[in-house]
C-alpha cells in the first residue's frame, strides 16, 4: 500500500508555506491521485520526498515507460511551470512536460535517469545550461514579472529571518533595502523567460541528455538572475565572486557582468538568512552578509 504520511517537519513546512488549508488538500490525496492515474493510465509506485511546493510520485506509464506525477495545493504553480516547460519543449536540458491539468496544476514529467542531482558544475557547464535556457521563446500564457517572483522571495526570507539566529546578523531595516534595491534591479535589463529556482539541487544527469534541468519558478525578465547560485558557489572572497562572474561573462556575450554582480548583491539576503538559521557562519556566509549590505547603496 502507499505511503503518503509526511513526517512532522515536513507538515509543518507545508502548512507555513500553504497555510492550514493545505491539511485540507492532503486529505483528499488518496482520491486525487487514482483520478489522475485513471485519466492518464498510470500506476503508481511509489511517493517521493515531499518539496518546498509539492508532492511528487513515480509513476510507470501504459507503455512500461517511467514518469513523475507532481501535484501542488496552488494551482498556478503548477500552470506557470506547465507553461515554461512548453516553452522550453524543444530544450534536451529542460525536463520534457507530457502533458498537465489546468485546473488542479498536476503535472505528469518525463523521468530523468539515473537522476542524481549535481553537486557544482564548472563554469563552462553552466554557461552551456544558461545559454540553452536563453534559447525559448517568452510564452504567449500570461507569467508573473520578475519583480513579483523578488517580491516573493523576500516575503519568504523575512518569515524565515523572523526569530530566528539570523536576527543576530541583519536587521529588517537592511533586508527592506535588500527588497528595494533588488525590485528596482528587476525593473530594468533583458527580458526574456527566467527559471527562477536554478540551483545545483534543480539539476539532474541524465544518460540521454547530459544535464537536465528541472522545477522552474518561471517569470519574465532579466535571464542573469539565474546565474546567482552559480557565481556563488563555493565563493569565500569577493575577488572568487568576480572571477566566477567574469568567466561566465566572457561565455555569455550578452550578459552584464555588472548587472549579475548586482544580482548577487541584492539577493545575498535571501541565500544568507536559511544559513544563518542553521548556525553557518562560515566565510561564505561572511562573503553573503558583505554583499547583502553593500546592496543598500546600489542605485
Amino acid at each position: 500500500m502507499l505511503d503518503l504520511s509526511l513526517d512532522p517537519a515536513t507538515e509543518t513546512r507545508l502548512v507555513s508555506r500553504f497555510g492550514p488549508g493545505f491539511r485540507d488538500w492532503f486529505a483528499t490525496l488518496p482520491e486525487f491521485l487514482e483520478r489522475l492515474a485513471q485519466r492518464w493510465d498510470l500506476e503508481v509506485v511509489a511517493a517521493v520526498a515531499a518539496g518546498n511546493t509539492s508532492r511528487v510520485f513515480h509513476v510507470r506509464r501504459a507503455d512500461g515507460s517511467p514518469a513523475f506525477l507532481k501535484l501542488t495545493p496552488e494551482p498556478e504553480i503548477g500552470a506557470t511551470e506547465a507553461a515554461a516547460l512548453r516553452a522550453w519543449a524543444d530544450n534536451p536540458h529542460m525536463v520534457s512536460l507530457i502533458d498537465s491539468d489546468r485546473e488542479s496544476g498536476a503535472l505528469l514529467l518525463e523521468a530523468v535517469e539515473p537522476g542524481s542531482r549535481v553537486d557544482r558544475l564548472p563554469i563552462e557547464d553552466v554557461a552551456t545550461l544558461l545559454r540553452s535556457l536563453r534559447l525559448a521563446a517568452i510564452p504567449e500564457n500570461k507569467l508573473p514579472a520578475l519583480r513579483q517572483r523578488v517580491d516573493f522571495l523576500f516575503n519568504l526570507t523575512i518569515g524565515r529571518w523572523r526569530d530566528s539566529p539570523a536576527e543576530s546578523h541583519l536587521d529588517r531595516g537592511l533586508l527592506e533595502r535588500c527588497r528595494t534595491a533588488a525590485l528596482a534591479l528587476a525593473a530594468g535589463g533583458p527580458v526574456g523567460l527566467v527559471h527562477g529556482d536554478l540551483h545545483p539541487g534543480n539539476v539532474l544527469i541524465s544518460d540521454s541528455h547530459g544535464l537536465v534541468v528541472i522545477d522552474p519558478r518561471p517569470s519574465i525578465g532579466d535571464s542573469a538572475f539565474d546565474a546567482v547560485d552559480w557565481v556563488l558557489a563555493q565563493a569565500t572572497e569577493l575577488h572568487d565572486l568576480e572571477e566566477n562572474i567574469a568567466h561566465l561573462a566572457a561565455l555569455i556575450p550578452d550578459l552584464d557582468p555588472g548587472r549579475l554582480m548586482n544580482w548577487c548583491r541584492t539577493t545575498a539576503a535571501i541565500i544568507v538568512v536559511p544559513r544563518l538559521s542553521r548556525g553557518l557562519y562560515d566565510q561564505e556566509t561572511q562573503l553573503l552578509l558583505h554583499l547583502a549590505a553593500a546592496s543598500a547603496v546600489i542605485r
